[in-house]
C-alpha cells in the first residue's frame, strides 16, 4: 500500500493506494468520528461493492441511499436524495458520508457533505480511474446546472481517499479511457517524463495491467495533492488542472451530460488546447500529432462535435467557472510537460481552433 498525503494544515489527509484495501475496515474506521455512516453510491456500482464496504463497518449505524447512474443525474434534483436519506434515518452532525463509485457520486456526496447540516464528514472511495486519479483528490465538490458544468457546488476536502485498484478490474473499456484522459492531462502540465512514459506503457495501460496502472495513480494522485497544496481554492496555480477542461466542459454541456463521458470530453479538449498552443508558436505539430496518437490508443475522441459550432463553444465557454471579468481564460502548453493559464489569446487563432481545421487536416 502506498499513503500520500494532501498537505492542507489542520485539514490535510491521507491517500491510500493499494489493491484489497476494502477489505482492511482500520483505514476507513481510523476517519469515522460517530457511529453513524452513509453510503452514497449508484445503481451500477451497489452490486459490485456495497455489501463488502458494509462488511468493513459492523457496530455502526450504517445507511445507504444509491443513486441513478450517469452525469446527467448530477444535478441538485438527486443531490435532494441524499439529504432525503440523511434526515429520514435521522443522521446527526458526527455522521459520516462514504462516496462509493466514481467521479459523480463522490461530487454530489462531497456537496451534500458540505451542505448537511453545515457540514459533516465525508470519505471518498474512488471506483473508477478517473476518481482515482482526479475528482476524488482537493476538495471540489458540486453539481451541474442545464447552463454549465459544476456551477453549484463548494470546496470540501474529505477525510481520507481510499482508493482499492482492484475495483478497475470492473470497469467498463470506455470508462477506463475516461479515465486515461486526466492521466495523460497531468504529463501534459507538469511531468515530461510521466508523458513519455505513458506514450510508453499504453498499450499496458489500456490493457488493464495493474502495476502500470498503480503507477499512473500514484503518480497522477502526487501531481494534484502538490497542486492543491500551493492553491487550495483555486485562485492562482490551481487552475492548470483545467488543461483541456474549458474545451471539455463546453462539449459536455452542449452534447446533454451523459452522451460524452467528462474524460471524453478531457480528451478532444486536450487535443484542442494542444492545437491552439501550436497556433500560438509553442509547441510543434508533431507535438501536437503526438498527442493524439495518444489520444486514439487509448481509444478517446480527438474531434470535437460535428454539430458543434464555433458559435456554440464560445457560447458555453464564455459561462465557464474560469472567466473573468468577461474574458475567457485559457490553460495552454508553453512546452509539453509546461502549462500556464491565459486570457491573452489571439480570437482568430481561437476560432481556428474551434472550427477543427488542424484536427480534421
Amino acid at each position: 500500500m502506498i499513503t500520500l498525503t494532501v498537505e492542507l494544515a489542520e485539514r490535510s489527509y491521507p491517500i491510500y493506494i493499494g489493491a484489497d484495501l476494502l477489505v482492511l475496515p482500520e483505514l476507513l474506521t481510523r476517519h469515522i468520528q460517530g457511529n453513524q455512516v452513509m453510503i452514497v453510491t449508484n445503481t451500477t456500482v451497489a452490486p459490485l461493492y456495497l455489501a463488502m464496504v458494509e462488511q468493513l463497518l459492523d457496530g455502526y449505524q450504517v445507511d445507504s441511499v444509491i443513486l441513478p447512474d450517469g452525469e446527467q443525474y448530477k444535478n441538485l434534483e438527486t443531490l435532494n436524495l441524499i439529504f432525503d436519506a440523511l434526515l429520514e434515518k435521522g443522521h446527526n452532525r458526527t455522521t459520516t458520508l462514504l462516496a462509493l463509485g466514481g467521479g459523480v457520486v463522490g461530487d454530489m456526496c462531497g456537496y451534500a457533505a458540505a451542505s448537511y447540516q453545515r457540514g459533516v464528514n465525508f470519505i471518498q472511495l474512488p471506483t473508477t480511474l478517473l476518481s482515482q486519479v482526479d475528482s476524488s483528490v482537493g476538495g471540489k465538490t458540486g453539481v451541474n446546472h442545464r447552463l454549465g458544468k459544476n456551477m453549484i457546488g463548494a470546496f470540501y476536502q474529505p477525510q481520507a481517499v481510499l482508493i482499492d485498484t482492484n475495483t478497475l478490474t470492473t470497469l467498463p473499456a470506455r470508462e477506463l479511457s475516461a479515465g486515461m484522459a486526466e492521466v495523460i492531462k497531468y504529463g501534459l502540465l507538469e511531468d515530461l517524463a510521466f508523458y513519455r512514459w505513458i506514450q510508453q506503457h499504453i498499450d499496458g495501460l489500456m490493457a488493464g495491467a495493474a502495476t502500470l496502472l498503480a503507477h499512473a495513480i500514484r503518480t497522477s494522485c502526487e501531481c494534484k495533492a502538490r497542486v492543491v497544496a500551493q492553491d487550495e481554492r483555486e485562485g492562482g496555480i490551481r487552475a492548470i488542472l483545467n488543461l483541456g477542461h474549458t474545451f471539455g466542459h463546453a462539449i459536455e454541456s452542449h452534447q446533454g451530460y451523459g452522451n460524452w463521458l467528462h474524460g471524453e470530453a478531457v480528451g478532444t479538449g486536450l487535443l484542442m488546447a494542444a492545437d491552439l498552443s501550436c497556433r500560438m508558436g509553442a509547441i510543434s505539430v508533431a507535438e501536437v500529432d503526438e498527442l493524439k496518437a495518444l489520444l486514439v490508443k487509448a481509444s478517446l475522441p480527438v474531434l470535437p462535435p460535428a454539430d458543434m459550432t464555433e458559435a456554440d463553444f464560445l457560447s458555453r465557454m464564455s459561462i465557464d467557472k474560469k472567466v473573468l471579468d468577461g474574458r475567457i481564460r485559457l490553460v495552454l502548453l508553453r512546452q509539453i510537460g509546461q502549462a500556464y493559464i491565459t486570457s491573452d489569446v489571439d480570437r482568430t487563432q481561437l476560432c481556428q481552433t474551434l472550427a477543427g481545421a488542424a484536427l480534421n487536416g
